[in-house]
């Protein structure tokens, strides 16, 4: 009965917003619950917008997280396009754009991330792209189609997991596509060079043309349109449109506004929260892209943006703001569908944190496991073509045991019996 004159409030209606308030009710929580979210959309999950709702096998209802209906069956009331725009801590309350005070007894700040801009000349211009929301989808899911009837040329800025997943929708449809990275390969930054080589030639196997190692400096347009892309090396690259995809920054605003305490970005940025996702204020928890989370098996703070950190740290947030005793510690995941070969990531080996790529497996097939190690220890894994192993994969990073490299390498020799028994 003490939880009937309580108000949890969730800023965000992500999927992690979403799940968050859901689970609210599930664990039979029956005060008020007020899920806040800028876009009048209702939540919906982001890997369908460069993956089967962009490439047109998934229609737009399918990326919902529940049925309009759900919201008002299960008591969650919704403002939906109106973002919240100042939090004051001491009299918790909440400020909306149209000026709709809502205070909270907990609050849950589920901001995620905005794609970061390009700052050159030309990016006003009509056919300059970001991908982040629905309606960034619908848009870029037309203009690929569009480009594919006329042969036309997209030009993408960053080889990342975004810039790659575009690709592979844009080349379905028919698109020329040039993607410009200022590293030597793809997805330098997360796969590192060896693996990140495999993806580009991928990509380069179904047509993509590369050019690495330069950045973009202008893009060059007329009445509106986008006619040619310049790069810093003297290259003119046609162009028909370009999709920014060079990264995410944390939506961090209401929290830096209101004082509570961030990560420096030269560290991943976002709001900093313990292990059961608290921030510097005990009332107020933080999830999701925004959230940069002290790990307990990894030792480190991270900050993920992946759809599998929404979909389990939303329910995880909720039961530590109903007083769980929760410690986060799901091993980070994704997954990533390209051409004919689907992936799968667990863990976390950031450049220069590893001393090892090992590859169980046909790289040439694309068939093959390949694992991150430092002093012998697997810090991350990703299967290509290969299923069912993920669970072995993250038994592997959490036991933190140093592993039989050549049996690890050897794909006649099961995954499962590598992994240490408990308490060995």
């Amino acid at each position: 009965m003490v939880d009937a004159h309580r108000t949890f409030v969730i800023v965000g209606a992500g999927l992690a917003g979403a799940k968050a308030a859901e689970t609210l009710r599930s664990e039979g929580f029956t005060g008020r619950v007020i899920l806040i979210g800028d876009e009048r959309d209702h939540p919906y999950e982001r890997p369908p917008l460069s993956k089967g709702f962009l490439t047109g096998k998934e229609e737009r209802e399918s990326v919902f997280v529940h049925e309009p209906s759900w919201y008002a069956a299960s008591d969650i009331e919704l403002h939906l396009g109106q973002p919240a725009v100042h939090l004051d801590r001491e009299a918790k309350k909440v400020v909306l754009g149209d000026g709709t005070v809502v205070h909270y007894d907990k609050l849950l700040l589920a901001t995620g991330a905005e794609p970061r801009r390009l700052d050159i000349p030309g990016t006003g211009l009509a056919g300059v792209h970001h991908l982040r929301r629905l309606a960034h989808a619908e848009r870029l899911r037309h203009v690929l189609a569009g480009l594919g009837r006329d042969n036309g040329h997209l030009l993408i800025a960053g080889a990342g997991w975004i810039g790659l997943e575009v690709a592979a929708a844009a080349r379905g449809y028919g698109a020329e596509v040039t993607v410009v990275e200022p590293e030597a390969t793809a997805l330098h930054a997360v796969l590192g060079p060896e693996i990140g080589r495999l993806f580009g030639d991928l990509h380069a196997d179904h047509g993509v043309r590369f050019h690495f190692g330069a950045r973009l400096t202008e893009i060059i347009g007329q009445d509106g349109m986008v006619l040619a892309a310049r790069t810093d090396d003297g290259e003119e690259h046609p162009a028909h449109a370009v999709l920014a995809a060079i990264g995410a920054a944390p939506r961090t605003a209401l929290a830096e506004t209101s004082g509570l305490a961030l990560v420096d970005r030269e560290h991943g940025g976002g709001i900093a929260v313990d292990a059961a996702l608290r921030t510097s204020d005990p009332d107020i928890h933080a999830v999701g892209d925004v959230a940069a989370a002290h790990h307990p098996v990894l030792g480190t703070r991270l900050r993920v943006e992946h759809w599998a950190n929404a979909l389990n740290g939303g329910p995880a947030a909720a039961r530590a703001m109903l007083g769980h005793d929760i410690a986060y510690d799901r091993v980070p995941y994704f997954f990533s569908d390209q051409y004919d070969v689907g992936l799968e990531y667990s863990g976390y080996a950031p450049p220069g944190g590893y001393d090892q790529v090992l590859i169980r497996g046909d790289a040439g097939k694309r068939e093959f496991i390949a694992f991150w190690l430092s002093e012998g220890r697997v810090l991350a894994g990703m299967n290509v073509n290969v299923w069912d192993v993920t669970e072995h994969i993250q038994a592997l990073i959490r036991s933190k045991a140093p592993v039989d490299r050549e049996a690890l390498a050897d794909p006649s020799v099961p995954l499962a019996s590598l992994i240490p028994a408990e308490g060995a």
